[in-house]
C-alpha cells in the first residue's frame, strides 16, 4: 500500500513538473514545429497567439493584422503596392475567421498563408470576376477572349477547362492563327472558314457539289483538322 502511495505521488509530481516546464518553456515542449520566417519574432512567445487550453484565437491574429488593413499594409505599417500583390480580398470574405485558410508551425521555408482557400468564402459576384485576383494567361487564346474565365472553368481547379477546342476543331501547325480569323467579332458561339486559302462560299460549294455533297455549311462536322483522311470519315 505505502508503495502504491509512493508511486502514486512520484506519477503526480511529474504530470506537475511537465505542466509546469510547458506554461514556462511551451514552445520547446508543446510546439508541433517551427514558425514561418515572418512569425519568427514569436517563435518564443507561443501566448501571443495561443491562449492556454483554448489554442489560437482569431482576435490574437488581427491584433497584428488588422482585417480592414490586410494585403493593403504590412504589420510594420508600409503600404502594400498593387503592382506587387494580389488585390486585397480579406474584407469582403464571408467567413472571417482567420484560421480557416492560415497554418502556422510549418517550418520557417513555408508561406505563412498555407492553409486551403476556398472560393466559397467570397461573394458570389467576386467569383465571378476571376479577374479581380488572377491575372489572365498571356497566350494567343487567352489574349484574345473578353468572356469571363467562368465560361470555361471553374473554382476548383483552373485545369482541366470545360472546353476543350479539339473536341469540335484541332488546332494544328496549319491553323495556329489569330482566334479572330475563325471567330469575328469575338463571338465565340459561331465561326467561318471563308477566311483562309481557298475558303471563299463559292470554291467551297462547288467542291462539295462535284462531290455529291450537300450539306456543307457545318465545316467541323466533317473536319476536325486540316487532315484529309478525316473528312472522309465524318471526322471520326
Amino acid at each position: 500500500m505505502k508503495l502504491r502511495r509512493i508511486l502514486l505521488y512520484g506519477v503526480g509530481a511529474n504530470l506537475l513538473a511537465l505542466l509546469a516546464l510547458a506554461w514556462i518553456h511551451p514552445e520547446p515542449m508543446l510546439s508541433p514545429g517551427d514558425l514561418s520566417a515572418a512569425h519568427q519574432p514569436l517563435a518564443s512567445d507561443c501566448f501571443a497567439c495561443h491562449a492556454p487550453f483554448r489554442g489560437a484565437r482569431d482576435e490574437d491574429c488581427l491584433a497584428c493584422h488588422p482585417r480592414e488593413r490586410i494585403g493593403r499594409f504590412r504589420s510594420s505599417g508600409e503600404a502594400i503596392s498593387a503592382s506587387t500583390t494580389r488585390p486585397a480580398f480579406h474584407q469582403q470574405l464571408v467567413d472571417q475567421q482567420c484560421l480557416a485558410c492560415h497554418r502556422e508551425h510549418r517550418g520557417r521555408e513555408a508561406r505563412a498563408s498555407t492553409g486551403e482557400f476556398r472560393h466559397e468564402l467570397l461573394p458570389p459576384a467576386a467569383r465571378q470576376h476571376c479577374g479581380g485576383c488572377h491575372q489572365k494567361p498571356n497566350d494567343m487564346l487567352h489574349r484574345e477572349l473578353r468572356a469571363e474565365c467562368t465560361q470555361c472553368h471553374d473554382t476548383r481547379a483552373w485545369s482541366p477547362a470545360q472546353f476543350d477546342h479539339e473536341r469540335y476543331f484541332r488546332l494544328d501547325r496549319d491553323h495556329d492563327v489569330e482566334c479572330s480569323r475563325c471567330h469575328s467579332g469575338g463571338n465565340f458561339s459561331g465561326y467561318s472558314c471563308y477566311g483562309c486559302h481557298q475558303h471563299t462560299p463559292a470554291n467551297i460549294r462547288a467542291e462539295h457539289l462535284e462531290e455529291g455533297i450537300r450539306d456543307f455549311e457545318n465545316c467541323v462536322r466533317c473536319h476536325r483538322s486540316a487532315e484529309e483522311p478525316e473528312a472522309e470519315d465524318g471526322g471520326d
